[in-house]
């Protein structure tokens, strides 16, 4: 079984999905926690997106891309603006789908807003792994550890 998880983490595309999934956990709870609280769409939006940018650099950089701990701090600098333009393309959806145009979600969930924003939540997380694991391909974790 041991190695079988071996395995399974030594794939990187297996290995960045398991924590994609992880890191969507993470932000559909901190954000839908904030929502619930504050009911304030874009606050929620961007603490999520905070606390998974955080957990999600830890995650790729040490298990998905199996980076050398020299040179965290340029990739973490990397990895966060690349998290930037996915974080303005989930504020800009929430704001979208949520505030201004809630019926477009809304009519098939009888307009309750704690639906809408889950669903388009969803949405944003799908399109958000997508491109974060172009970024982190191709412009962020390139050094391996040796």
């Amino acid at each position: 079984m041991k190695n079988l998880i071996k395995k399974f983490f030594d794939n990187e595309v297996l290995s960045y999905l398991f924590f994609g999934a992880t890191t969507t956990v993470v932000y559909l709870g901190t954000r839908l926690l904030i929502f619930y609280l504050t009911n304030h769409t874009l606050l929620s939006a961007i603490i999520a997106n905070i606390v998974a940018i955080i957990f999600a650099f830890i995650t790729n950089d040490t298990i998905v891309f199996k980076q050398d701990r020299k040179g965290w701090n340029v990739r973490f600098i990397k990895f966060v603006v690349a998290r930037l333009g996915t974080l303005f393309l989930d504020v800009a959806l929430a704001a979208l789908l949520i505030d201004w145009f809630p019926n477009i979600i809304g009519q098939f969930v009888n307009n309750n807003r704690q639906l809408i924003n889950g669903i388009e939540a969803i949405f944003s997380q799908v399109l958000s792994i997508v491109l974060n694991y172009v970024f982190s391909k191709l412009f962020i974790f390139k050094n391996k550890k040796t």
